[in-house]
């Protein structure tokens, strides 16, 4: 077979790998819980996946396809999805982890279980 008479096979498109940037979070702790807030800005709720698997909380929004109209002139923000992980502490109550998601923050409350909460210990007589 010569160089001419041989086809050359076509590869297919290799998937590209998605593209995330890491959300900015605060993190703060009461007696009770953790409150963690993670700007996604872009994302709703109907894009935001919230997973607990072997003590690893993974978050990911992805942002709504909205483009505004007109030519892209300037731009500072990514246009890429979030995905963040943690480890959770084990003195969390991972089936008591509540969620909200409003105007592009995410507020997660961690709510500790009850025997890592602090207590009073009353010294008797």
């Amino acid at each position: 077979m010569n160089a001419t008479s041989r086809q050359k096979e076509k590869s297919a498109p290799a998937e590209r790998e998605p593209v995330y940037t890491a959300p900015d979070v605060n993190i703060t702790e009461t007696k009770d819980a953790y409150l963690l807030e993670a700007e996604m800005p872009g994302v709703n709720r109907e894009g935001l996946d919230i997973s607990l698997e072997d003590n690893v909380l993974t978050l990911t929004g992805r942002r709504s396809g909205v483009v505004p109209p007109g030519t892209l002139t300037y731009r500072e923000s990514k246009m890429a999805d979030y995905r963040r992980a943690f480890e959770l502490d084990p003195v969390i109550n991972a089936a008591q982890i509540s969620a909200r998601m409003d105007q592009g923050v995410l507020t997660l409350t961690l709510p500790k279980l009850e025997k890592a909460k602090p207590r009073k210990i009353v010294v008797s007589d």
